[in-house]
Formats: structure tokens, sequence, C-alpha cells
């Protein structure tokens, strides 16, 4: 497609034969996201803490595309215990899986853990996805075209570093840094697996996007948002979350990308708009600081990978 067309919903290819696992998708972006691959004929899997709503994002996606092909995981991206179930049930449902897209994830909550004692902004966003990843690992490697997508944000340059020396928080907390750090970790991430991929020699790429700023629900902790009318200022100034979701839909089914790279919306400091290839911060292209986080990473799960 050339340089100035703008990348739609329309643009996702057929995905038809393909397994997609979409986390925290029973709302917001992943909704959006899992909607448009079972209309495109994917087999999408809802993985989601509460299983409730994810019966409820199923009926809507059935009821806009009564073919779907929709199932429901259960996965709490913020326990480790939950994260080995789901990817063992995933495993054992799916011999080969084409998409696993890291969606899940909190913003801005006030200080608190995981169930594994963990800042609950590290331990959900970057470190659930690191072991989930690693664990599905396996059943994407050998699979033509298959797809690793960290789902980001702009937030990675905001005040955002790896207190290696803290990483939990423990002695102050910021929940904005905490956040930043987080969003940072999944583009380190990112980065480092499609290192490892490609000097396996592996058809599997590792590839990220962010939403720039989406009116969905990831942003309740964030001041104001309960006051009258908050949701319709907000949506002047954002992406609704079709368009949000519309960068990782695109880092998962175009052709064209190529592992390692970064999709955003092409708007005003990629705040919102149609995707497009972005940069990511220099500190994001560390290659120590990605090697140092992996190695942390591994020893905070218990998680190692095949490459």
């Amino acid at each position: 497609m050339s340089a100035d067309t703008k990348w739609t919903e329309s643009d996702v290819p057929d995905q038809s034969g393909r397994v997609a696992i979409v986390t925290g998708s029973n709302t917001g972006l992943g909704y959006e996201t899992a909607r448009v691959l079972a209309a495109k004929g994917a087999h999408v899997v809802i993985a989601v803490r509460n299983l409730d709503k994810g019966r409820d994002a199923m009926r809507q996606i059935t009821a806009s595309t009564p073919k779907a092909d929709v199932k429901l995981q259960k996965l709490d991206v913020g326990s480790l215990d939950s994260v080995r179930t789901a990817a063992d049930e995933l495993k054992s449902a799916y011999p080969r899986i084409d998409l696993l897209i890291n969606n899940a994830g909190v913003m801005y909550p006030p200080k608190q853990t995981t169930v594994d004692g963990f800042e609950l902004q590290f331990g959900t966003n970057h470190l659930g996805p690191f072991a989930l990843t690693g664990l599905l690992i396996e059943h994407l490697l050998p699979v033509d075209g298959s797809r690793v997508v960290a789902v980001a944000s702009v937030a990675h340059r905001i005040l955002a570093k790896i207190h290696f020396d803290d990483l939990q928080w423990e002695r102050r907390y910021n929940r904005v840094e905490a956040y930043g750090q987080s969003k940072l970790a999944n583009l380190l991430f990112a980065y480092e697996l499609q290192r490892r991929l490609a000097a396996a020699g592996k058809p599997t790429i590792s590839v990220a996007a962010h939403p720039g700023l989406s009116n969905t629900e990831l942003m309740r902790h964030i001041p104001g948002t309960g006051l009258p009318g908050y949701r319709q200022i907000a949506g002047l100034f954002s992406n609704s979350p079709l368009m949000g979701a519309l960068a990782t839909l695109r880092a998962a089914t175009d052709p064209g990308v190529r592992g390692g790279e970064y999709y955003g919306p092409d708007g005003f400091r990629e705040t919102r708009g149609h995707p497009k290839l972005v940069k990511s911060s220099s500190q994001s292209h560390d290659p120590e600081l990605q090697r140092r986080l992996w190695a942390v990473s591994e020893e905070l799960t218990g998680v190692s990978y095949p490459v």
C-alpha cells in the first residue's frame, strides 16, 4: 500500500485456518482485536481473568459474526500459577498457534502487588506476558507466519526506566513511573525476543504496537475519569477502541510487517489516527538493557526460552 493510504479494518487479510490467542480481550482494545480477527475467519481464543465478562464478549462477537469461531480461556496474567495452568491447557488444545497477542494490562492503579508479590503493573504488564510467551513459544516456532505481538504504549517514553535496584517499587511508588517501566519492558522484551528468533532462524517474528490514547476501561484509574461527561470529552482527543486496536491488528496481520517493527497511530504525537510504522525510544533499543531485563525476567518467573 502507498505511504499516504490509511490502513483500516478492511485491510486485515483473511485469517481462516489461523489460531489467535488474545489476552485481556473481553473489553476495549483486546475485544476489538478479537472481534476483527474472528470476523476475518480466525479461530480466536479470548483469554481473560473474568469468565463472565469473557462470555459476554463471545456473545457480542457471535452476534455480529454468527459463524465466528471463538473459545474462552481462563487466564490471569497477574498470577504465574494461572499463566502456567492456562499455558498447559492451550498447548493441549492447540498443537499450532499462529498469533499470540499480549494485550492484557493495567494502568496507573494505586500501589498493589500481584499474588506472587510483584508490583502490579510490572507483574501484570510484563512478567505475566513474558512467562506466557515462553510457555507457549514452542507451539509457534514451527508455524510459518506466526507472530508474537506486544501491546506497548507511548508511556514507555514518560519518566520510564527499568529500576533494577527496586523493580517492585518497595522503597517508593509512583504510578506513572511504574507504568512507564512496565511499558518500556514490553518493548525491551519484544526486541530481544526478535533478536533471539532471528538468530535461531525461526519463522516466528516478534513485533510491537501501541494504541495511542484510547478511550477504554484501562483509563479508569486516571483522576477525573468518574466525572460527568469525561468519556465524551476524552473521545475528542483519543482513539476509539477500534481505532486504537488497528495498530495491534496491523502488527498481527499485515503481510508487510517485519520482525522487530513497532506500529502506532499516525496523528499528532502518535496519540490518535490510523496505524503506521513508528519509532520507539532509543532506550528501548539498548541491547544491554534488553539482555539484562530478559535474565531478570527468567529468574523472577522461572520460565526459560528455547531460543
